[in-house]
């Protein structure tokens, strides 16, 4: 009912994502083909776009503050497992996404990762470690600081 959903129909993903326990802001926009492993652990602020291929991989919880963009392909991943334990150990840790971050196209984020507000990951970056610097550009794997940027406020 979701993924078959016509791309305009972000009402009514709206209304299921909200069915399976996900806090939405007000005009979220998210696209038929992302894939959303618990809906429970989704909070959306307002005025977000998830665009199509994105997925949110949300083993524990994922935040997205307002006037945020995630890309299509990204993918946010708030798991892994323990190397070195005996039964390769699930470790789940929250991802958290401030106001006016942009995740541009195929970037990956990964677990217990912030992002600081103003932020852009550039396209394919790779970012495994917090950004605390508010409005600055990161890109690469891994991703390295490639400048501040102006702030923008809508």
């Amino acid at each position: 009912m979701f993924r078959t959903s016509p791309r305009p129909f972000h009402v009514w993903r709206r209304f299921l994502l909200r069915l399976f326990g996900a806090k939405l802001g007000k005009h979220v926009n998210v696209y038929p083909t992302v894939k959303i492993w618990a809906p429970w652990a989704l909070d959306i602020g307002s005025f977000v776009g998830v665009a199509d291929g994105v997925t949110l991989y949300n083993m524990a919880s994922i935040t997205i503050g307002d006037y945020c963009v995630i890309s299509q392909g990204s993918h946010l991943c708030a798991g892994s497992h323990d190397i070195d334990s005996a039964n390769f150990q699930l470790i789940t840790k929250p991802i958290s996404l401030n106001s006016y971050v942009w995740v541009c196209a195929e970037a990956f984020v990964g677990p217990g990762v912030k992002i600081a507000d103003g932020c852009v990951l550039g396209a394919r970056a790779v970012v495994v470690k917090s950004i605390v610097e508010p409005w600055t550009v990161w890109a690469g794997n891994p991703a390295v600081r490639k400048r501040l940027r102006k702030k923008v406020i809508v």
